[in-house]
């Protein structure tokens, strides 16, 4: 991993964006530019094998695209880098199914959004972010009550947890592969066991929303993160029964997970979600979350313009 400093123009766009721009190893691909000069970026090609824990949001075969801090001032330069990527595909030849492009892209940079439009790549997710240190009341819900999940509530986190999924297969980037009641039990086990701040909603004492949560520490010398140095929340889930959507149990949950950040010296929290669920645009920017970075993406690869 390499570091290259975020273009300026982009910081100025959005303070909260690191200093330094993801750049992963990986083979270069160089555009020519009608002024002579050239720009560059690292193509990386990702296989997730069957059974794995992140075939329930990514392709199997993936192929990103990360510019290079030169690449990232105007449109026309972005533009010339996604026409030699779109190239590059034909030497990697892709699987025909289940395979994507995908570049992540500061999310209010619009000429980028324009310039990933005309090429056919979607904005299937964003990484948002809360900053606020405000510590609101918790919400009240008439019979609904909140706690810490423990190791002897996997079937019921479980349960919950699977509809949030179904629902993310219909409108985002969550793909329903064969094993994946398996894969999401196995990944609330390991995040149970490890005593991960995880909250269930209770209403007249049964199970009706989950906040599935984690600390996540970024360093100043961490090239890989897409956040600010400091110590974050994640939110990795939030689940509510179908039935009792809307009736507060998503905020009395949030609430809970925003207090116990807060409390613990958190600098923000961030999460994932997809911009096409009716349901997530709506409650995420009332819990304080603003899109950071823009996951734009194409399924399947061969169908990048």
């Amino acid at each position: 991993m390499n570091e290259e400093l975020l273009p300026v123009d982009l910081h100025r766009l959005d303070p909260l964006l690191p200093d330094r721009f993801p750049q992963p190893r990986g083979p270069l691909l160089h555009a020519a530019l009608p002024d002579g000069r050239r720009v560059s970026a690292a193509c990386v090609v990702s296989r997730h094998p069957p059974g794995s824990i992140a075939t329930l949001w990514s392709a199997r075969w993936s192929c990103a695209l990360f510019p290079l801090s030169g690449a990232a001032t105007e449109s026309a330069e972005l533009r010339a880098l996604v026409e030699v990527w779109r190239a590059e595909l034909d030497r990697l030849s892709p699987p025909a199914q289940d395979s994507a492009c995908e570049i992540t892209w500061p999310s209010r940079d619009v000429d980028g959004t324009r310039v990933f439009l005309d090429h056919c790549l979607m904005p299937l997710t964003v990484l948002a972010v809360r900053t606020s240190d405000r510590t609101a009341p918790i919400p009240r819900a008439s019979g609904t009550t909140v706690r810490r999940a423990t190791p002897s509530d996997l079937d019921a986190a479980a349960e919950i947890a699977l509809h949030e999924t179904r629902y993310s297969a219909l409108v985002g980037g969550t793909m329903l592969r064969p094993d994946h009641v398996e894969l999401k039990r196995a990944g609330l086990r390991a995040r149970l066991a490890a005593g991960a701040p995880v909250w269930l909603a209770e209403r007249d004492g049964l199970p009706v929303g989950l906040a599935e949560c984690s600390w996540s520490t970024v360093r100043s010398d961490d090239l890989e993160s897409r956040l600010r140095p400091g110590t974050w929340g994640y939110v990795n889930c939030l689940s509510v029964l179908p039935t009792l959507r809307g009736g507060g149990v998503g905020s009395i949950l949030m609430a809970a997970a925003h207090r116990h950040f807060t409390e613990g010296g958190a600098s923000g929290t961030y999460l994932y979600y997809n911009p096409a669920n009716p349901l997530s645009t709506v409650f995420w920017p009332t819990q304080g979350y603003r899109p950071l970075w823009t996951v734009w993406e194409v399924r399947p690869a061969a169908a990048l313009r």
